[in-house]
């Protein structure tokens, strides 16, 4: 059957009409004639017929095997244009416009942060990530998504998986990088005995590995794997959330800084360890509210650690179930807020009624912004522009930050 695509779903698949309906054909681009087996929905033993002028070759020699990426065979102003029409597309659902303007990419090699499947073989360990819709293990010496500080922490890994994996049971590694050496979060290993932690500590020392983490338990600690929030040295919890890439970060810290300008009192909403929140505090109070106790405490000890810093707040606080209040943003000039995929939904009216006068709201999700951003807009508020990123790059991942004003408002 020849077909020819039309366009790429949001998670990357190109899609073609058939004889019965839309037809999904990884790794294709619009505008390609393809020629291949109907097989349920979808075509196999496909072969390109037209190629389109936006496909390249893949950087990575792993790109048909791995599939930690989905987007290597297509020209980076491709990706750009394909990103913000997701972005675009998310608005549209709920009937809104704003101007967005262009991406910001991070570079290959610089994910610092990445959680990698392992399993012990007979020969020693297979480490890497898994193969698109498979549970089969790809390994990526030559992996162009991973800093070269992650590629280098692999022996570590494997030397991990070898001691205390087993052939039966598959591991999971996370690991990420640290001023002091790589942060390693190992679940799904064998149960911790004497003899055990005594192997894995000498695995740390061996490697270089900064903090190894066994399951739930810190089993060796060489130094504290820290990382810099603005002028502030931050300890994270074991696997706490840490934006993707140092570019990433930067990107989005800019944003949500030319978001608010000068503010006198700014409330951070989902602060995880600080990312916004410290940076923001040298020129503004802060008070950091988050979920995760251990990274509220991690952020307040870096806070009282930093010298020119304004006055940090912290608080934990389960914000799906008990959202800031109205009257607990008094006297606040400025809201940051970064929820996970799942968006704000229950903070968005308390939000409205508190009339804050700017809100740089960060996401992960264009359709769970779009969601909560018509409640802000429906409030009173205005979507000045949005600011997209992307620190995870080749994959259909989408990150972005909106700048919300209130006109005209009186507090």
């Amino acid at each position: 059957m020849k077909l020819t695509i039309e366009r790429l779903g949001h998670l990357g698949d190109a899609i073609a009409q058939g004889p019965e309906g839309p037809i999904f054909i990884p790794g294709m681009l619009p505008g390609e004639e393809v020629e291949g087996t109907l097989a349920g929905g979808r075509l196999t033993d496909v072969r390109i017929l037209t190629p389109s002028v936006m496909r390249v070759k893949p950087p990575c020699p792993h790109a048909k095997s791995c599939g930690g990426c989905l987007m290597q065979h297509a020209a980076d102003d491709f990706v750009a244009e394909w990103k913000l029409g997701i972005v675009r597309g998310a608005l549209a659902g709920q009937g809104l416009d704003a101007p967005v303007r262009g991406i910001k990419a991070s570079p290959p090699q610089s994910r610092r942060r990445a959680t990698l499947a392992a399993r012990r073989t007979k020969s020693g360990a297979l480490i890497g990530f898994h193969a698109r819709g498979s549970d089969v293990i790809i390994p990526v010496p030559n992996c162009q998504l991973l800093h070269p500080d992650l590629m280098a922490a692999l022996p570590g890994l494997e030397a991990l998986v070898k001691i205390g994996g087993s052939r039966t049971q598959e591991l999971t590694c996370t690991v990420t990088r640290s001023a002091a050496g790589p942060d390693v979060v190992v679940m799904g290993g064998k149960p911790l005995d004497g003899q055990l932690q005594l192997e894995l500590a000498r695995v740390v020392e061996a490697h270089g590995i900064a903090r190894l983490t066994w399951g739930d338990e810190v089993v060796a600690l060489r130094a504290n794997p820290v990382q810099r929030m603005g002028p502030s040295t931050v300890v994270p919890p074991p696997g706490a959330f840490l934006q993707a890439t140092e570019h990433g970060e930067t990107s989005l810290l800019a944003a949500v800084s030319e978001a608010l300008g000068p503010q006198k009192r700014i409330v951070d909403l989902f602060a995880g360890c600080g990312t916004f929140a410290l940076p923001l505090a040298q020129e503004a109070e802060v008070h950091a509210v988050e979920g995760d106790s251990a990274m509220t405490g991690a952020l307040d000890k870096a806070a009282r650690q930093a010298s020119g810093l304004k006055k940090v707040t912290v608080e934990a606080r389960d914000l799906f179930r008990r959202p800031l209040e109205p009257d607990e943003f008094k006297s606040v000039t400025g809201v940051v807020i970064d929820p996970p995929r799942a968006g704000a939904e229950a903070q968005m009216g308390p939000l409205v009624q508190s009339g804050v006068p700017v809100i740089a709201m960060v996401s992960c999700n264009p359709i769970t912004f779009a969601r909560d951003a018509k409640v802000l807009l429906a409030g009173g508020y205005v979507l000045d522009w949005i600011q997209v990123v992307d620190q995870f790059r080749w994959s259909s991942h989408v990150e972005l930050v909106g700048r919300f004003s209130r006109p005209h408002m009186q507090r």
